[in-house]
């Protein structure tokens, strides 16, 4: 066993309904960077959680250092030094940053009270080395997703473990912010640190990883395979089966078109300063800006979350002054698609039916105010089955979803509701190959169908893809307004140097 650190073998596991894992090996070596590929719901998280004892296998075995190793919980992993940066975050809010990287180590014996400034300055430790200028004091609640993921990040780091899971880590994070972590990552490999890397970024798994293993279905499609030889269209064809389908989108000028949503000189208590936004009748805009620019605030604030201190929203060309997210919803016709589905976008603990449903109780019940879940169920299933959500039933619970599945039931729930404008925040993140086009030839389809879009993407090739006009963000202010021609070089040249131009306005 050729430097082997971790291996498993022949594994399987069932939930109610479903084949999660059937007969799924991988080998992880010491000093290596390992690829975990596979759609939504091929199984990765599901095998990820056996390995670190939050699931135990129904079969099959596992072997730490070439002997077997069978973990009752999370602790008993941590203790034999694996590591795990989980998609879904297991961050505590009301607990500092500091507190959450040293969490496993927060104790101070009986008599003994807690070091809280030992604690802060080992968490600063490894904020720094992933360049994150945050104070260790501050308490989680207030952090965006992006800070969240990389205090995960430094919560493993801080365990110094030998082998190192990590499911989706650069979903949130900036080109910059991921580029560190690569280079970290490179560094304890070799110091022959095992690494389990899971993304859908398929650029990223090129660039760093050495293996690969690819699951479709819960089965193996390849299993530790080197990454020497394979091209971007061999993963995607042993992920999906089939090779990738690129789009060829000409540009579009809706330039004629009756605006459906315009912000007018806007500032808001959140610090936007004089903001100018228009999106026209059948328009994708996509706003970029660096993680911090004020992208997603001013989306909350059009939305009714925050005050409009100064300016005016224009909807369909009336003022409106919208009093809170039921305001923006059923009478404005804006939808939302969050960033945040588990916080924000979906009620985790309720079922597909009613998570894609709750946009359109209102509109679907009688005079007496009865609404029947058949009723619910006839509008809903055509957007479920279009996004080809996997779920045993409608009735499953959101939360044993896979995280992709739970973004199409972000995405399902706003078609329902027929929304007349969409703003899109992050429609893609954590989301396989096949999904991401499909997610990408639906928003251009509603475009076509008439429905105005605001588009926030940190990805760069998406919103070249996808928008008709790109508006540049830095600062909580509109730094530039480009008409997107979709040539990648040139377009994402003008972008970063109109967020770099301090004098850009």
């Amino acid at each position: 066993m050729d430097n082997v650190g971790f291996e498993a073998r022949g594994v399987r596991k069932t939930f109610p309904g479903v084949l999660a894992l059937q007969d799924v090996g991988i080998k992880l070596r010491g000093g290596s960077i390992h690829a975990l590929l596979g759609e939504n719901g091929a199984g990765k998280s599901t095998l990820i959680k056996i390995i670190t004892g939050v699931h135990r296998p129904d079969s099959g075995e596992m072997l730490l250092n070439g002997a077997p190793v069978r973990f009752e919980g999370p602790r008993e992993a941590i203790a034999a030094g694996i590591g795990v940066v989980h998609q879904e975050r297991n961050l505590v809010p009301r607990f500092s940053v500091g507190e959450n990287i040293l969490l496993e180590r927060l104790g101070g014996g009986l008599l003994r009270p807690i070091d809280y400034a030992a604690i802060h300055a080992e968490a600063r430790r490894w904020l720094d080395v992933l360049e994150l200028d945050l104070d260790p004091r501050t308490p989680v609640s207030q952090l965006n997703v992006a800070k969240m993921q990389l205090v995960e990040i430094a919560k493993a780091l801080s365990l110094r473990s030998r082998v190192l899971l990590l499911d989706e880590p650069t979903a949130s994070l900036t080109p910059h912010e991921s580029l560190v972590l690569f280079g970290l990552l490179r560094k304890l490999r070799d110091e022959g640190v095992g690494i389990l890397f899971v993304s859908h970024k398929l650029e990223e798994v090129q660039a760093i990883c050495d293996e690969v293993t690819v699951l479709r279905d819960g089965r193996n499609a390849c299993e530790s395979r080197s990454m020497a030889g394979l091209e971007r269209q061999d993963l995607v064809r042993l992920m999906i089966g089939r090779s990738e389908q690129i789009p060829n989108w000409t540009p579009r000028d809706r330039g004629a078109a009756e605006p459906m949503l315009e912000l007018r000189d806007v500032s808001t208590s959140l610090g936007h300063k004089a903001v100018d936004l228009t999106v026209r009748r059948g328009e994708i805009v996509g706003l970029y800006g660096l993680v911090g620019a004020g992208r997603t605030e001013l989306a909350k604030c059009i939305l009714g979350l925050h005050a409009i201190t100064q300016g005016a929203i224009v909807v369909a060309g009336r003022p409106e002054r919208i009093a809170d997210v039921a305001d923006a919803v059923h009478r404005c016709k804006i939808g939302y698609i969050s960033e945040d589905r588990k916080q924000e976008g979906l009620v985790l603990t309720h079922s597909v039916l009613q998570n894609a449903g709750i946009t359109v109780w209102r509109g679907l019940a009688n005079r007496l105010r009865l609404l029947g879940d058949r009723t619910v169920r006839s509008h809903v299933l055509p957007f479920i089955r279009k996004l080809e959500v996997r779920t045993p039933s409608l009735a499953q619970t959101v939360s044993n979803l896979s995280g992709g599945n739970q973004q199409k039931i972000s995405v399902a729930k706003w078609l329902a509701a027929g929304a007349r404008i969409l703003i899109v925040d992050e429609p893609t993140v954590g989301i396989d190959i096949k999904t991401k086009a499909y997610i990408h030839e639906l928003l251009r389809q509603l475009a076509d169908e008439g429905t105005a879009i605001l588009l926030i993407t940190s990805d760069m090739p998406e919103i070249i893809t996808l928008a008709d006009r790109i508006v540049v963000m830095d600062d909580y202010r509109i730094k530039g307004d480009i008409i997107n021609d979709r040539s990648y070089a040139p377009m994402s040249e003008r972008i970063m140097h109109l967020i770099h131009d301090r004098d850009a306005a």
